[in-house]
């Protein structure tokens, strides 16, 4: 409802009413209500390719002499979404940044495929949760049936509109792509979650074409690199495939072997061994870093193994700055280590160092959102039964990815008491020195000192 009524203010942005390409050159412009940064970036891949200030009535433009057909970002901080583009566009987009995705509408040249391509994204976010509420505990057929269902309404939908010849060919591929990778990744799941859902002591007999479409799979496609159906199937194939070879190759494992350094090894290398794209690689690369280094901590020395073993298959990884100082992030968070000396802001707009706050006293420190509503409500929530709970600490939250004046009509608002609560301008630095993930992490200190530098406020 919210994309309709918003779609019929679309055509009156300036300037981009025209679906006719006239030259290379390429216009992208729209219209930002309730936006949360006054700048628009616009990003191939991982690199910036321009950004644009909005205007007095929070409208942007991007005129583009010269770029690449595909898929591109654009990012209105802390969201982000896809957008398509060709020469010779002329598109708009309004959005409303408290929906977003939702509410985000596409007019002009390439508008079926934008907005196509929305609508998988949208109808995904509600499938993944039907399938782990329901359709992962069907029997294998069934289970192939309903993913079949699911599939061909969106194939229908692209034919649809490939036999009005209103997209190209290029963007055929790009959204077929789309829709094969979605599902070929549920199948990969399947087994794992079938396994938990009905407690099955042994992963169940799958039909021998259950993975028949991996003889199709393109390890190489740069065009999909930063689509995020194909990214994410390529985590679950090659889980599927590592946790699957190690079974069958290396004696007994148990279920949580996927945490453990001796899975994570075969990982690495089997990213090695099957995928060619560059920046694809480096990104799965990073993940098993990520996955490894923050969801169990392994001993010190098993840690160093990995990060020399991820060195050795991984040269001259884009994402390697960023897996060392989280290396280092988590290593300076052990007990009896000092909090990092970071800067947060009060209420009342004063410099405080998380040192100075923690000093003299037991401290809980929690870390809060101002873009994800339900998430700090939640959190404020949790906090008042651990003030309960743990009377001898002081409860700090820190806020991040949230505008200054945002952060205090929040805490005005819901009556929090801001005599407890910070601020933080640099979320980067934040991150990797805190290592905030997840966002439901805590931090517990005593004079400033470490006693848990990753505890969680609902499970510890």
């Amino acid at each position: 409802m919210i994309r309709i009524l918003l779609s019929t203010c679309v055509a009156l942005l300036v300037g981009c009413s025209s679906t006719k390409k006239d030259s290379d050159t390429v216009l992208f412009a729209g219209e930002i209500v309730n936006p949360t940064s006054d700048q628009v970036i616009l990003l191939k891949g991982g690199s910036k390719v321009d950004s644009a200030k909005l205007d007095e009535n929070n409208r942007f433009k991007f005129k583009l002499s010269s770029i690449e057909n595909g898929l591109y970002h654009f990012n209105i901080a802390p969201e982000h979404q896809y957008v398509y583009l060709e020469k010779g566009d002329s598109l708009m987009v309004r959005l409303n940044t408290i929906y977003f995705d939702e509410s985000l509408v596409f007019s002009g040249s390439n508008e079926e495929t934008n907005n196509f391509l929305l609508d998988l994204f949208l109808a995904t976010e509600v499938e993944d949760s039907d399938m782990y509420s329901e359709y992962y505990e069907l029997e294998p057929l069934e289970f192939l049936e309903k993913i079949k269902s699911l599939k061909q309404q969106k194939v229908n939908k692209l034919n649809e509109l490939n036999a009005e010849n209103l997209i190209s060919n290029q963007a055929i591929k790009l959204l077929t792509g789309s829709i094969d990778y979605t599902y070929n990744r549920y199948k990969e799941i399947y087994p794992f979650r079938h396994k938990r859902k009905t407690a099955e002591e042994n992963f169940h007999d799958l039909p021998k074409d259950f993975y028949a479409y991996r003889s199709d799979i393109n390890y190489d496609d740069h065009t999909l690199t930063y689509l995020r159906p194909y990214y994410d199937f390529m985590k679950a194939h090659l889980g599927n495939l590592s946790y699957m070879t190690c079974m069958d190759n290396c004696g007994d494992i148990h279920e949580n072997v996927s945490k453990q350094l001796h899975y994570k090894k075969h990982k690495l290398h089997l990213i090695d061994s099957l995928v060619v794209e560059k920046e694809l690689r480096d990104n799965l690369f990073r993940n098993v870093a990520f996955d490894y280094l923050l969801k169990k901590k392994d001993a010190p020395e098993n840690t160093e193994i990995f990060i020399k073993e991820f060195k050795k298959v991984s040269k001259n990884n884009m994402h390697l700055a960023e897996i060392e100082n989280l290396y280092q992030g988590i290593a300076n968070l052990q007990p009896t280590k000092m909090i990092p000396n970071l800067s947060v802001l009060t209420f009342e707009n004063e410099s405080k160092t998380l040192t100075e706050i923690a000093a003299n006293k037991k401290v809980l420190f929690y870390f809060w959102s101002g873009t994800n509503r339900k998430q700090y409500l939640d959190i404020f929530k949790r906090i008042s039964v651990l003030k309960e709970n743990k009377p001898d600490h002081e409860l700090i939250g820190i806020n991040i990815k949230t505008d200054y004046d945002q952060w205090k009509n929040i805490l005005t608002t819901l009556g929090v008491d801001p005599t407890l609560q910070y601020h933080s301008n640099d979320f980067k630095e934040l991150t990797e020195k805190l290592v905030l993930y997840p966002i439901n992490k805590a931090i517990i200190t005593d004079n400033s000192v470490i006693v848990d530098g990753f505890s969680n406020i609902y499970k510890n």
